[in-house]
């Protein structure tokens, strides 16, 4: 196999572990989201991750390879980030505990655009273009998603930015 063919599944077989450490997280991460509208959203970015998953096993496929995932330490320690922020989240307001959920969940998406946008380019230099075009489509909804944490983000900065601080002593 070609050195730059061996990355880019290896690279994909990273990618397929990490969706499926995310399609596990998810729910939990929507369970524990105080916002309506963040809710939905994780329970969304979900359902959009099983279909991210399917369409990596048609890349795969694509490239004549098996669709097994390589575990996937980056996802792994987001996962685990999640995981803490959640339980800190109990002892916080609403407000903090969803903004920081929403952190958490930008970085998860800051790991996949990186992730997509890299895999896509190589595709693209291997004259790929099928997989080319999946991976750009897996992008651009990991990009879309960003983007609606970022807007979900704006209320509740404004709501806690209205509280009174605690002066520095």
């Amino acid at each position: 196999m070609p050195v730059l063919e061996e990355v880019l599944v290896e690279q994909l077989q990273d990618l397929l572990h990490a969706e499926g450490q995310l399609v596990k997280a998810l729910p939990r991460m929507a369970r524990a989201a105080n916002s309506a509208k963040l809710q939905e959203a994780f329970k969304k970015h979900q359902q959009e991750t099983i279909v991210q998953v399917d369409r990596l096993k048609q890349v795969f496929e694509l490239l004549g390879q098996k669709a097994k995932g390589k575990p996937c330490k980056a996802m792994q320690g987001l996962v685990e980030e999640a995981q803490e922020v959640i339980a800190e989240g109990k002892e916080k307001e609403d407000v903090a505990a969803d903004l920081a959920l929403a952190v958490s969940a930008q970085k998860v998406e800051h790991y996949e655009i990186a992730g997509y946008g890299s895999v896509r380019t190589i595709a693209e230099k291997l004259g790929r273009t099928k997989v080319a075009r999946l991976l750009a489509q897996t992008l651009a909804e990991e990009e879309k998603t960003d983007k609606l944490l970022t807007t979900l983000s704006v209320p509740l900065l404004e709501e806690a930015s209205q509280e009174p601080e605690e002066e520095e002593e």
